[in-house]
């Protein structure tokens, strides 16, 4: 294995998110319990998932592409945290600070990617 997942710091943050969205989610109304809070929370783990199964792939370029799709649902759950703040689920400082960190991750991709040999 080329990338070992575990050690990259995009993985980590990706997973400390994802807890963080857990987290967070335990608040929302019991009716969001297969809608919302669900939809947030797969994509919220689908940013990790998707580096760690890509850093197995035996290309850069294949690894790429997960990247790639790690970028789409980290895109997925700022759209969801901005429909969790319009339907006052989650306070402005909250959203802020999710926001936050999703854009910070999403340029620790960016980075990493653009150091990947395609």
């Amino acid at each position: 294995m080329k990338h070992q997942f575990w050690k990259l710091s995009i993985w980590k943050r990706s997973v400390d998110l994802a807890t963080s969205i857990y987290l967070q989610t335990q608040t929302f109304p019991k009716e969001e319990k297969y809608g919302l809070t669900s939809q947030i929370r797969r994509a919220a783990v689908s940013i990790s998932s998707n580096i760690a199964e890509g850093s197995s792939r035996n290309t850069d370029k294949h690894f790429d592409h997960f990247l790639t799709l790690s970028k789409g649902s980290l895109y997925e759950v700022q759209t969801q945290l901005t429909i969790a703040l319009k339907l006052n689920y989650i306070s402005e400082e909250k959203h802020s600070i999710l926001v936050d960190e999703l854009i910070q991750i999403s340029n620790m991709i960016y980075k990493f990617k653009s150091n990947l040999q395609l």
